[in-house]
């Protein structure tokens, strides 16, 4: 029972580090299903963590946190979609700016607002997202097998994890089952045809990126008002690069994409778990080595799928509208 246990523990701690990378995964498949390659989820998640941390701080409410953060994001995803839509630059070079901004302008004005070294304020109950528990979690806890599963694994986690398990199928009805989602396939693949039957090319471009912007704004609120108290200094740690290769592993399908996330937060569980732990004919790991794990995964992955994963062929190539 006690292996049991265990084992419910490190699911429950995967469930809960893959929240942030399924929905930052989802965000990208957006834009580059849509034929824009956006390195900048990583600064977009990081700007979110903080709009949201430091606005919850302020005005005492986690919802107006979240849709600070939410805000915040958009706007960054559409300075993305100015330079690399508008005026055809460098989606790369682009991506990475917004990385670098996030990155000093958080420090920065943490600093100058709450002195507290680029940190916001620890955050109160009120101004974070709470656990939901379920009717009769506690009741059926002592059931043996069901028990810990319906009031460990469904049961005790806060809104935002039920969004971004809910955003999958949602996110599968969008690209597959709606207008809007045909057309930025398709404008992912040939853009010159979805221009040629009268449709803008940038503004499908613009909307994705704006999709974006809301997905990495969740993101980044659950990470400083969810599993934080509050926003540290990049504290994303380079979840939206993970998030990257977990969607290249997917090949920009989102089902595939919650079950690469869900390995990768796994890895991230297993390794905080054995952190110390003395295994079999191995001995002690070194912690540094466990908690490698997820990025050792990320370049074992990218050098072993990469070349089988296509992407849009439209993707990182700005379209210039024939004359």
């Amino acid at each position: 029972m006690d292996l049991f246990n265990a084992i419910i523990q490190v699911l429950d701690s995967t469930i809960r580090l893959s929240v942030p990378l399924l929905l930052a995964c989802l965000a990208g498949l957006y834009s580059e299903r849509a034929g824009i390659f956006d390195i900048g989820l990583e600064g977009k998640m990081l700007v979110g963590a903080f709009a949201g941390a430091a606005s919850a701080s302020v005005f005492h409410s986690a919802y107006i946190g979240l849709g600070m953060a939410i805000l915040i994001s958009v706007a960054f995803a559409l300075v993305h979609g100015f330079a690399s839509i508008t005026h055809r630059g460098n989606q790369i070079v682009s991506g990475v700016a917004i990385n670098f901004i996030a990155a000093g302008s958080t420090i920065m004005l943490g600093q100058a607002w709450f002195q507290q070294g680029g940190r916001t304020p620890a955050l109160a109950s009120d101004e974070r997202f709470g656990a939901i528990v379920w009717p009769a979690a506690d009741a059926l806890r002592g059931v043996p097998i069901l028990g810990p599963i319906y009031s460990e694994l469904i049961s005790g986690h806060s809104v935002l994890v039920y969004v971004a398990f809910l955003a999958v199928p949602f996110t599968w009805w969008v690209l597959f089952r709606t207008r809007f989602g045909l057309r930025m396939r398709a404008v992912g693949e040939n853009p010159g045809a979805v221009d040629t039957a009268g449709i803008s090319v940038a503004w499908l471009r613009y909307r994705a990126l704006i999709c974006t912007g809301v997905l990495t704004g969740i993101a980044g609120a659950y990470l400083s008002m969810v599993q934080n108290g509050g926003f540290v200094k990049d504290m994303t740690a380079g979840k939206g690069y993970i998030a990257l290769a977990a969607l290249i592993f997917a090949k920009w399908k989102p089902v595939n994409a919650m079950f690469a996330c869900l390995l990768f937060g796994f890895l991230d569980a297993l390794s905080i778990r054995l952190q110390g732990t003395p295994l079999p004919l191995i001995g002690k790991v070194p912690v540094q080595l466990m908690q490698a794990l997820p990025y050792i995964l990320t370049v074992i992955l990218l050098a072993g799928f990469i070349g089988k994963a296509i992407p849009p062929r439209a993707g990182g190539v700005p379209y210039v509208k024939e004359r």
